[in-house]
């Protein structure tokens, strides 16, 4: 078992300096990770015809309903160019469609077709069979903790801009 893998018992708020050191181990094991299934996606894409990009902008849109192109940067962290691109990717193998926007004549809305509906759910419903396979007694509480310490360094940078 390395570090990382040994409970700690304390439930006490960590010191500034204690907390900068571990919220680097999360750091150092979640680059990796997101490399590591970004390029398993990119390696199964053929399968759906989905770059990771264009299966970011379907997810945004079936977790969302239909958004602009800069809402979707915005929530991705993503210039708005970059999902322009990937939008048109998704328009050109007909998965998302551009409808008109009441609130904004010059922005319209993406949103997903049948054909891209059917194209995210087959990609999410391949992870999560992947994903059962993850081993160990992980609980609840675990998971709920770590997603709430990836949340909170993620508020850390709210501010930085990507455009």
């Amino acid at each position: 078992m390395t570090d990382i893998d040994q409970p700690r018992t304390s439930h006490e708020s960590l010191e500034p300096d204690d907390l900068a050191g571990r919220l680097t181990e999360v750091f150092a094991l979640v680059g990796p990770l997101y490399r590591r299934v970004q390029r398993k996606v990119e390696l199964n894409a053929p399968i759906e015809g989905l770059s990771v990009g264009v299966r970011a902008v379907l997810d945004l849109l079936r977790e969302n309903g239909p958004m602009t192109v800069p809402q979707m940067g915005r929530a991705q962290a993503l210039s708005r160019q970059f999902v322009q691109r990937m939008v048109n990717d998704a328009a050109a193998g007909e998965l998302v469609e551009s409808i008109p926007n009441p609130a904004h004549q010059r922005s319209p809305l993406i949103r997903l077709t049948e054909a891209g509906r059917a194209a995210i759910a087959a990609v999410t419903a391949r992870e999560r069979a992947l994903l059962r396979q993850v081993g160990g007694d992980l609980t609840d509480a675990e998971v709920t903790a770590c997603l709430r310490v990836l949340r909170r360094m993620l508020d850390l940078f709210d501010d930085v801009d990507v455009n």
